[in-house]
């Protein structure tokens, strides 16, 4: 993304005092300069004015990326770990990010309802193949004409960029940033296959963009 649109999303992630922790500031930087995720999804969603249920939100920065890139289109993101969802909500209001909303929700256990667009970001390679699945199942069944599931994940292809992708989620679980390691990446074929049982148009596009990891775009259109 443009260096002064991370500079603004990073600074509605500062702490309120000087020497409060900023490790959600560093990380916002970091992530948005050097991540092709949050361009590629905004892409992915411009041609769409459906609302847009992000499972596994995290910090929110979709939302942040989405409103920078000048996309409105209604926002809720959802996410089991309760501090992130408030410091998400915090930045939000901070931002004045418009038509946005954050709830914890537990997909593990239940789903939101939800009609439009869905966002699955770094969430399948987290979660068994049973909830992976389910997962899927639940999104396809979310999506009304012309909203698209957009999926960001790893791919298991046995390829170098396949173990780095695997070795860094690990190592994001040990330090405590994720709520789990990584379980089952998906396989191209049997994802494509999954979404297009379902009626779905489906685009799997690299975001390599000079990263070592193996992360692909989803995109399977209702």
């Amino acid at each position: 993304m443009p260096r002064e649109q991370v500079r603004a999303i990073a600074h509605a992630f500062l702490p309120d005092r000087p020497w409060g922790n900023r490790w959600d500031h560093y990380y916002t930087r970091s992530k948005l300069g050097s991540d092709p995720l949050y361009p590629g999804v905004c892409e992915a969603l411009r041609a769409t004015q459906a609302p847009l249920l992000d499972l596994g939100c995290g910090l929110g920065l979709l939302a942040h990326a989405l409103r920078a890139q000048g996309l409105a289109l209604p926002y809720r993101g959802v996410d089991n770990d309760a501090g992130k969802i408030d410091r998400a909500r915090l930045a939000a209001q901070r931002a004045g990010l418009a038509d946005t909303g954050f709830e914890v929700v537990d997909l593990s256990r239940e789903y939101p309802a939800h009609a439009g667009s869905v966002a699955l970001l770094d969430v399948l390679q987290f979660i068994s193949p049973e909830a992976q699945a389910r997962t899927l199942d639940a999104a396809i069944a979310m999506l009304v004409p012309g909203a698209k599931l957009v999926i960001r994940t790893g791919l298991e292809d046995g390829s170098r960029r396949a173990r780095v992708t695997r070795a860094v989620d690990v190592f994001s679980r040990a330090l405590g940033w994720m709520n789990a390691g990584p379980s089952r990446y998906p396989e191209a074929a049997a994802l494509r296959a999954r979404l297009e049982s379902a009626g779905l148009a489906v685009e799997f596009t690299p975001l390599f963009a000079g990263t070592p990891f193996n992360n692909w775009r989803v995109v399977a259109t209702r």
